[in-house]
C-alpha cells in the first residue's frame, strides 16, 4: 500500500505514551502510527529528523473581529495560529462582529442579531480566508440568542455558547474595555444565563456553556480605590481585581450549572480561590472544567493590561500545579487581535491603557515548551493532553482532533523542544505587528505544521519568520450533539 504522505524519524506523543517512529496518512487521515521500519511507502515522505511529533494544537478561545472585520483577522491570525502549531481553533465571536466589511465597521454595538442570521456569511468568510480548521462558540447576550440554541445545535452543529460575566451591566463600563465598543454588549441578566443552561442542557453531550468570570460590579470599588491612592502601575490592574471576584463568579453560575444539569466551562482561571471552588463543584457532581491560557502562566502582572489581570508569580506557580494535577484541564490563547501598535496602546500609566495585547497565540505553543517542559514544571505528555486532547474532548471534536490515531485528522506539528529563538517583531503573524514577549529566548519552537495532511507552515531553524505554505484550507467543524465522541468517518 502507498500512502499520501509519511512523516518519519520522529518521537511520536500518543495517548499512551512517546513512541519513536512516524506517522502514515491517507485521505487527510491518520491510517498508521508505527516504527519507521513498518510504515508504509508514501507519495511524500517527510524526515522529522529526530524531532518530535506533536498533535495540531486545539484553542479553544480566540476572538477575531474584537477590532477589526472578521474577514481580515481571519487573514492574518490564523497565520499567527499555525506559527504556534494551532490548527484547530475554537472562535468566539458576538453576532455583531459578524458582518462584511463593506456593510459598515465599526458595527452597530445595538446590532444583536441572532446567530442563526449571521452563520451563513460565517462560514463562507471561514472556508475561504482560514488557514485552520474552525469552530464556534457564540457569545450570546440576549433571550432571543439563547431561545436559538436547539436550532443552531440542529442545524450547525454548535453545542458550546459563552457569557461575559463583566458584561452583565454593560451600559455602566463604556469605556473601560476597547472592544467592548465592537461586540455589542447590551448587559444582561440572570434569567438570560439561566434560559441558557436549560437549552444547553437539553443538547446533550458535548453541549457546555463557558464563561469569564470577573465580577466588574465589585471591581468598580477597588478600581476608584486604587486610584485616589495613585497607583498607575500595571500591577493595580491586578488589585483592582480581587481573587474572590473571579471565584465568586464561578461558585454562583457551578451552582446553576448544577441545578440545571448543564456542564460549565471556566475560561482562563488565573487564582487559588476560583481552583479551590472547581474542586468543590467537582465534589458535588458539577460536570466543570477549568482553562487557564499560555499568558496567565508565562507572564506577571508587572506585565500588562488583560481582561482577567495577569497576577503574581507566586499564583502562577499555583496554576502550574493546577495544570499538572488535573485541577485545571484545558489550555487556550484567549488570542485578540486589538489591531493596534505598542505605541498607540501604551498610554504610560494602567488606567489610560488600552487592555489586551495581540500576540498571545503566537507565543502560545513556545511559551508552554519554555515555561512548562523545559523547566520540568509538565511533561511534554501533559502538555498535549492540555492543549490538544482534552479541548477536542471538551468541545465535542475527540478524537477527530486533538490525538496521533489511527482515524483523526493528520493534523501534526514538529517541534524542536531544544530550539532557542528570540522573540522579535519581525517574526510576528498578527497584523498588530508586535509582541509582549519581545526580547524573551523562548525554548522550544515549532519547525512544521501539517493540517489534514497538507503541510501549511514550514519554519526552518535559521529563518526569522515562519513561511505560510499553499492557499487556506480551513474548514467549519460542526460539532455532532448527542454524541460525546466524535463519529469518525
Amino acid at each position: 500500500m502507498t500512502v499520501d504522505l509519511v512523516v518519519r524519524n520522529g518521537k511520536v506523543v500518543t495517548p499512551t505514551g512517546t513512541v519513536p517512529g512516524g506517522v502514515a496518512v491517507a485521505g487527510g487521515k491518520i491510517v498508521a502510527v508505527a516504527s519507521d521500519a513498518t510504515l508504509p511507502s508514501a507519495n511524500r515522505t517527510i524526515d522529522a529528523g529526530g524531532k518530535h511529533i506533536l498533535p495540531g494544537l486545539v484553542d479553544p478561545e480566540g476572538h477575531p473581529a474584537a477590532s477589526r472585520p472578521i474577514k481580515d483577522d481571519l487573514i492574518s491570525e490564523t497565520c499567527a495560529a499555525l506559527a504556534s502549531g494551532v490548527t484547530t481553533w475554537g472562535i468566539q465571536i458576538a453576532s455583531t462582529g459578524i458582518k462584511l466589511e463593506e456593510n459598515g465597521w465599526p458595527p452597530d454595538e445595538k446590532d444583536v442579531r441572532p446567530f442563526s442570521e449571521v452563520m451563513p456569511l460565517f462560514k463562507e468568510l471561514g472556508d475561504r480566508h482560514s488557514r485552520v480548521d474552525y469552530f464556534i462558540t457564540p457569545i450570546v447576550t440576549i433571550d432571543e440568542q439563547v431561545l436559538e440554541i436547539p436550532q443552531l445545535a440542529e442545524e450547525w452543529g454548535i453545542t458550546s455558547y459563552k457569557y461575559y460575566m463583566h458584561m452583565k451591566q454593560a451600559p455602566t463600563t463604556r469605556g473601560k474595555w476597547y472592544a467592548q465598543k465592537f461586540m455589542g454588549f447590551t448587559g444582561f441578566d440572570d434569567g438570560t444565563v439561566y434560559l441558557g443552561m436549560e437549552n444547553v442542557a437539553r443538547i446533550g453531550p458535548p453541549g457546555i456553556v463557558s464563561i469569564h468570570p470577573e465580577n466588574w460590579e465589585i471591581i468598580r470599588l477597588f478600581e476608584e480605590r486604587l486610584k485616589r491612592a495613585g497607583r498607575t502601575d500595571m500591577a493595580a490592574w491586578d488589585h483592582r481585581s480581587p481573587h474572590f471576584c473571579e471565584a465568586g463568579h464561578v461558585w454562583t453560575y457551578g451552582y446553576y450549572a448544577k441545578v440545571t444539569g448543564c456542564p460549565l466551562y471556566i475560561q482562563h482561571v488565573t487564582t487559588q480561590e476560583t481552583l479551590d471552588v472547581i474542586q468543590k463543584l467537582r465534589a458535588e457532581g458539577v460536570e466543570v472544567h477549568g482553562q487557564t491560557s499560555g499568558c496567565y502562566l508565562s507572564l506577571n502582572h508587572d506585565v500588562w493590561k488583560v481582561n482577567v489581570p495577569l497576577r503574581d508569580d507566586e499564583t502562577i506557580e499555583k496554576l502550574w500545579v493546577a495544570l499538572r494535577d488535573n485541577v485545571v484541564d484545558c489550555s487556550g490563547t484567549d488570542h485578540v487581535n486589538v489591531h493596534l501598535s505598542r505605541e498607540q496602546m501604551d498610554k504610560g500609566n494602567v488606567w489610560d491603557t488600552i487592555s489586551g495585547f495581540p500576540s498571545r497565540i503566537e507565543g502560545y505553543l513556545p511559551s508552554m515548551l519554555n515555561e512548562g517542559v523545559n523547566k520540568g514544571r509538565i511533561s511534554l505528555e501533559r502538555m498535549v493532553q492540555v492543549c490538544c486532547e482534552n479541548p477536542a474532548r471538551v468541545f465535542g471534536l475527540y478524537p477527530k482532533k486533538g490525538v496521533i490515531r489511527p482515524g483523526a485528522d493528520a493534523d501534526l506539528v514538529i517541534v524542536d523542544v531544544d530550539l532557542t529563538r528570540v522573540v522579535r517583531r519581525e517574526s510576528i503573524q498578527s497584523s498588530a505587528g508586535w509582541s509582549v514577549y519581545e526580547g524573551r529566548a523562548l525554548k522550544g519552537w515549532p519547525l512544521m505544521v501539517i493540517l489534514r495532511g497538507n503541510v501549511v507552515m514550514e519554519w526552518p531553524a535559521n529563518e526569522v519568520k515562519a513561511r505560510m505554505v499553499g492557499d487556506p484550507l480551513g474548514g467549519y467543524l460542526p460539532r455532532r450533539p448527542g454524541h460525546q465522541y466524535y463519529p469518525l468517518d
